[in-house]
């Protein structure tokens, strides 16, 4: 009887696991062909002055770059500068409409295109020799998979839009693909324990074959990482560990990790040689709308900001919290320890601000311009862990907005002297060195590149020279493109002498579009873990 009893029930669960997966494969046909009648998909137009934030297609295969002016340094390092960006996969951004109302895409919802330069000796081996090569590759998530399988736009955006109409796309993205938002893994590009993540803070981390830029798979650290993964980790000087965290609507809010490096909407975090440093901001007022009407979350106390310093193998109740003005960080430059202190270096804005194609449009002329609200500068924060006291101060006296900040890898978590950041016209139309001494000086000497007309840039990075002493020793390099020729290239710039031209331009096959973090990977990636 029992075995009988068994064998019934072990029928039973079979056949309603059928009629689950068939009543599961009906809701999703009728929810199918709901979306299909009821939403459409159009593109979102570009203006002209635009052009370069439209996606362009997968190369699939390696090109060599022959055309190279200038010389590419005999002591630039083998290894690959790979950037990370926003590329629509159906040719543009998209405008959904529906009986709910409208909704949009904005930049940061492009599908990740990872852009790369392979720059390998020459076949003979000597040192003037260099053999460049360019592709793009897609990082294929799981929603990307999604969607080109059916060769159509199907995730909604939830993040601009008529409430109504954010709220019914979170809700059908999570009842047909089991996700409110697509993911993108379009912003960043890491290296830790001699492997290449491409990432974004909406998903895990997605490793990459630098070589064919193929997809691996995505690393939730073992299954111990279920959750979003910022997109700026960070790793610790002398351990080689990696400092990591992720968001979440619940608690709790914030959690914070350390990978060993034998290990097989807060986007930056710091650290310093013995502590992380969790910046904690209000979200913007758009930003809470959204929230609220994505997810039934009120957050209204937006007159505070607050920096916590926690061990680095501490818990919440070892957070120390400074209470400072309200403010917003997209990026930080860099923190470390002074005696007691704990400097904290970041570009502060009144607002919060995603850099993209619909900034902000002069009517009468066309033209794009960057408001104060939106005026980037770079700020210092002086946090005694002793006192318990905070104080900030402005670091430059620069009339020029600046973002996407860059360091020599070598001194993250250590006092540096140099920063090396875009200028922001509101498209980024060149580059800033900045010196800042050692007593931290409120004045620091700027020295600018200069790009030529109608040229800008993005996805800048610090390539260390070989045989570096100082820390300025190396280049930066960064993919510029020329709106008056549709033409990008790749520039080399000497941090030494930073305001002369670049040491090499490198022509690329085809238009790169703008993006956003780039990295500079060597051949030998032990050097860099």
């Amino acid at each position: 009887i029992t075995s009988t009893f068994k064998e019934l029930q072990q029928h039973l669960t079979t056949r309603l696991g059928e009629a689950s997966d068939a009543i599961g494969s009906v809701s999703k046909t009728f929810l199918d062909a709901f979306v299909d009648s009821t939403f459409t998909f159009s593109h979102q137009p570009l203006r002209s002055t635009e052009s370069n934030f439209a996606p362009v297609d997968e190369n699939g295969e390696s090109i060599a770059i022959l055309d190279i002016e200038g010389t590419i340094p005999a002591d630039f390092p083998e290894g690959v500068y790979v950037r990370n960006g926003s590329n629509p996969l159906f040719g543009a951004l998209h405008v959904v409409r529906s009986i709910f109302g409208q909704s949009e895409d904005i930049w940061v919802e492009g599908e990740g295109m990872l852009h790369a330069l392979h720059f390998t000796r020459g076949c003979n081996g000597t040192v003037d020799e260099w053999s460049v090569s360019y592709t793009n590759r897609y990082v294929q998530s799981d929603t990307f998979t999604v969607e080109r399988a059916r060769q159509r736009p199907c995730f909604f955006s939830v993040t601009k839009g008529n409430p109504l109409a954010t709220l019914a796309a979170s809700i059908l993205n999570m009842l047909r693909f089991g996700k409110v938002i697509r993911n993108m893994s379009n912003t960043s590009v890491f290296v830790h324990a001699g492997r290449v993540f491409a990432a974004a803070e909406n998903d895990s981390p997605h490793e990459m074959d630098l070589d064919s830029l193929d997809t691996m798979g995505s690393w939730s650290i073992g299954g111990d990482w279920v959750m979003p993964f910022t997109a700026h980790p960070k790793v610790v000087p002398g351990s080689g560990e990696l400092v990591i965290y992720g968001i979440n609507i619940m608690k709790p809010y914030l959690t914070v990790g350390v990978v060993s490096e034998r290990c097989a909407f807060c986007h930056e975090i710091g650290i310093t040689k013995m502590y992380n440093i969790i910046m904690d901001m209000p979200l913007t007022l758009s930003a809470c709308r959204i929230l609220r009407a994505a997810t039934f979350i009120d957050y209204e106390n937006e007159s505070y900001a607050r920096i916590g310093v926690m061990p680095r193998y501490g818990d919440a109740e070892s957070v120390i919290w400074f209470a400072v003005e309200p403010f917003c960080t997209l990026h930080l430059v860099n923190c470390f320890e002074e005696g007691d202190e704990i400097i904290v270096r970041g570009f502060r804005v009144p607002a919060s601000i995603i850099m993209g194609p619909t900034l902000q449009c002069n009517e009468e002329s066309g033209d794009q311009e960057l408001n104060e609200e939106y005026f980037s500068r770079l700020y210092e924060w002086t946090l005694n862990l002793k006192s318990r006291a905070v104080t900030g101060k402005w670091l430059t006296g620069t009339d020029v907005a600046l973002e996407f900040p860059v360091i020599n890898d070598k001194y993250v978590g250590l006092h540096h002297s140099n920063l090396y950041t875009l200028v922001v016209r509101p498209k980024f139309g060149g580059f800033a060195k900045l010196y800042l001494d050692q007593k931290r000086k409120v004045q620091i000497n700027v020295e600018y590149h200069h790009l030529g007309r109608n040229q800008f840039c993005s996805g800048a990075t610090f390539v260390p020279n070989v045989n570096a002493v100082h820390e300025d020793d190396g280049w930066i390099i960064s993919f510029v493109h020329d709106e008056g020729t549709n033409i990008s290239q790749a520039h080399i710039i000497s941090a030494q002498r930073f305001e002369s031209g670049p040491v090499a331009k490198i022509t690329l096959p085809h238009r790169v579009p703008y993006g956003f973090h780039g990295a500079f990977v060597s051949r030998n990636i032990k050097e860099q873990t």
